[in-house]
């Protein structure tokens, strides 16, 4: 199965676990309330097909088959399996909504454990702003900072050969299955970043990097960093995605001025009008982040919902889809109009979500699917 796991985690479990992930419609929220109602992923497999009946849809568990040549792949690649409750888990990005409950990686760990940085901006960086991002990442890293990023053109490469440069300090994020090197001419980059840092990846060994996974990718490059460094960006770049994330997540969000006349530097500015730090050389970065504690809770969440069956009795599926509509809407609000209590609303959506119903979005939000 490969390490990563908890010390007391069984194979069988283990197996369970990926095996409930890459179930239909299980994501990262849905996982972590399976898990806190059932106790075990084996027990949330068993309950999957009653609950997905419950929110009107049959359901088909992922096969094994499926995740056994998973494992394979997994282990011909060179790497292993991260569970959320595994002591290697980054303890920053465990914190931080929508945590992944299961990582794929090569490399150390412990880099993790460091403060880090995230250096993002354009892939089409200009040769100044290139050159900084290569300077401004050996210098953090240089100073025990890991360096994250995501292997993209242009800036991302250049965050994570300056900190490589720097001392091997960096962690690379990609949107494919770990075994798969994208863009092309980064492999050599790739696989140096599993060799002499730490290669991460959320989705399963021979996944394509499509377009949906880049997003799901920047929440864990914000995730893992106590603050967000954009170098350079466009308006409505994958970038200010990142540094989105990083701000709704209680983060620090810097960027680097540029001129007025680069459409390249218009994201990083209007960052800063916006209130992100502007900051100028490594130094400014240091003196930002070496306040912060870095101490995340070691769990999910502490205020994750107690299972009382008397509650989950009072609410059902059906209710509850007849007050959502395609507009989101938070849990919360939810909550307060049904009248039902939180376990049981929670519930209710886990079975809605199960059914291929609902749709989560970011800061507690649900609606129906289209």
């Amino acid at each position: 199965m490969g390490g990563g796991a908890a010390a007391d985690l069984s194979q069988a479990e283990a197996f369970a676990r990926i095996r409930l992930l890459r179930s239909p419609n299980i994501g990262p929220v849905s996982y972590r309330q399976l898990l806190a109602r059932f106790g075990t992923a084996i027990a949330a497999l068993d309950a999957l097909p009653d609950l997905a009946g419950r929110g009107g849809k049959p359901y088909r568990i992922a096969a094994e088959g499926r995740v056994h040549d998973e494992i394979v792949a997994l282990r011909k690649a060179g790497a292993r399996y991260l569970f959320h409750d595994s002591p290697d888990y980054p303890a920053l990005l465990l914190s931080a909504e929508g945590a992944p409950p299961i990582l794929t990686m090569r490399g150390d760990p412990a880099l993790a454990a460091r403060p880090c940085v995230a250096m993002v901006g354009a892939r089409n960086a200009s040769a100044a702003a290139v050159r900084l991002a290569r300077d401004f990442a050996h210098a953090l890293a240089a100073e025990g900072y890991t360096v994250v990023s995501g292997l993209a053109r242009g800036i991302d490469g250049a965050a994570h050969e300056g900190a490589l440069a720097g001392g091997g300090g960096t962690i690379g994020v990609i949107a494919s299955g770990i075994d798969i090197a994208y863009p092309p001419e980064h492999t050599g980059l790739q696989e140096r970043v599993a060799q002499e840092g730490l290669l991460l990846a959320e989705q399963p060994p021979g996944t394509d990097p499509l377009a949906r996974h880049f997003p799901a990718r920047n929440r864990i490059i914000a995730g893992l960093a106590a603050g967000t460094l954009v170098v350079e960006a466009a308006p409505r770049s994958g970038s200010l995605i990142t540094a989105r994330l990083a701000g709704e997540m209680g983060r620090e969000v810097m960027a680097v001025p540029g001129s007025p006349l680069d459409p390249r530097s218009h994201g990083c500015n209007q960052l800063i009008r916006d209130g992100a730090v502007l900051v100028q050389s490594p130094a400014d970065v240091i003196e930002l982040l070496c306040g912060f504690d870095g101490m995340p809770r070691s769990t999910f969440r502490e205020d994750a919902p107690q299972w009382d069956a008397a509650d989950i009795e009072a609410a059902e599926p059906a209710d509850l889809a007849a007050r959502l509509t395609t507009a989101p809407i938070s849990v919360d609000e939810l909550i307060r109009q049904s009248g039902s209590g939180a376990a049981a609303v929670q519930l209710a959506l886990l079975e809605l979500e199960l059914a291929g119903r609902l749709i989560r979005h970011a800061g507690g939000r649900v609606s129906l699917s289209g």
